[in-house]
């Protein structure tokens, strides 16, 4: 397989599956996208979305029910695994529990029948640049999680594959190391430069690590784009839900022009900021962090009824006269009981059209 490759494409790519009662479920279903070389792509979505359904169909793991992918004019959904030459990192790390640190990571290399001097020089290259010097003769079993990983990370990339693929790697590591690797992963990727995809479930990872993010429910790609826009503006209600918009307000649209709509009803008046057509109802969703505990625009009267203290911030629970509970991120720390106002600015309420009733 070419190492020089310029794009990475995947052409309404669907994987199908029997389920239960002999239906035909798509656990990824016309997936379109197109990767640069040296990008680095998150695939992000809760579990059973269809994002490890998606870089096992890249890695040849499963076969696509239609569809293709493609590095530049050469088609490789064919190809088995073995033949695509790409590097893998597994969420369990798949070491070989009786083989060294340094035969680990030199399997794939020994298996390409490279020869003993080239295996030697590569291997110590790529154990300095994961920094496990001084770790080499230890067995998987020697070592914390964090230098596992780093081992995975190591053998995936020693054979110098055209690209990398990650499944959750860092799920089962605690929340210290699940940091430190995150720095380590974007490192490693930014000295190498090899185009990288990248499966999570945790936002903090996929805004930290990619250039680009593609968040996937239900089998759907809903959007694709770089962190910021996706943090700060999610191309629909699902999208903006798993990106932490916690308070999803149904309400009626009373006027609407200028990218701006006004909303009412459970006594509320709100003013938003329109990101997709509306009908007569929509759903306002704001990021509890948005809010801000005292007087501005979109004034909001309500009850604290839980504060979860965290330090610099605490996490409100304020129900309003009408009953309706929101979830507030402030530096002010009232106590439960206090009466307060609450605050956010037009531009930090995101206006859908309304969800429709089950």
């Amino acid at each position: 397989m070419k190492q020089d490759f310029s794009q990475l494409r995947l052409d309404q790519v669907t994987r199908r599956f029997a389920a239960a009662g002999g239906q035909t479920v798509a656990a990824l279903d016309n997936m379109t996208l197109t990767v640069e070389r040296g990008e680095f792509i998150a695939l992000l979505g809760p579990s059973g979305c269809g994002k490890s359904t998606a870089l096992n169909c890249i890695a040849g793991l499963l076969a696509l029910s239609s569809g293709s992918i493609w590095l530049d004019d050469e088609r490789i959904d064919m190809l088995p695994p073995e033949k695509r030459g790409f590097g893998m990192v597994f969420q369990n790390y798949a070491l070989f529990p009786h083989m060294s640190v340094k035969r680990n990571i030199g399997f794939g290399l020994l298996m390409r029948g490279e020869s003993g001097a080239d295996i030697e020089r590569k291997v110590d290259a790529v154990v300095r640049l994961v920094q496990l010097r001084g770790h080499e003769d230890k067995l998987p079993g020697q070592l914390s999680g964090g230098q596992q990983q780093r081992v995975a990370i190591a053998r995936a990339i020693v054979i110098e594959p055209p690209l990398v693929l990650m499944d959750e790697p860092l799920s089962n590591l605690d929340a210290k190391l699940r940091l430190e690797m995150r720095a380590e992963i974007r490192r490693i990727h930014r000295d190498l430069g090899r185009t990288t995809i990248y499966v999570t479930h945790d936002q903090d990872e996929a805004l930290s690590l990619a250039d680009r993010i593609v968040v996937i429910k239900d089998g759907l790609v809903h959007q694709i784009a770089a962190p910021a826009e996706i943090y700060a503006q999610p191309a629909n209600l699902d999208v903006a839900r798993f990106m932490g918009y916690r308070n999803v307000l149904t309400l009626d649209v009373s006027a609407q022009g200028n990218g701006r709509a006004q909303l009412s009803g459970r006594g509320l008046s709100l003013q938003g900021t329109i990101k997709q057509p509306l009908g007569a109802k929509a759903a306002a969703a704001i990021r509890p962090e948005e809010f801000v505990v005292g007087d501005g625009p979109n004034g909001i009267d309500g009850k604290v009824e839980n504060v979860e203290y965290s330090g610099r911030d605490s996490l409100l629970e304020v129900v309003t006269a009408a009953g309706l509970r929101l979830h507030v991120r402030s530096a002010v720390h009232p106590a439960v009981g206090a009466q307060v106002r609450l605050s956010v600015p037009p531009e930090r309420v995101l206006v859908y059209p309304a969800e429709a009733s089950p």
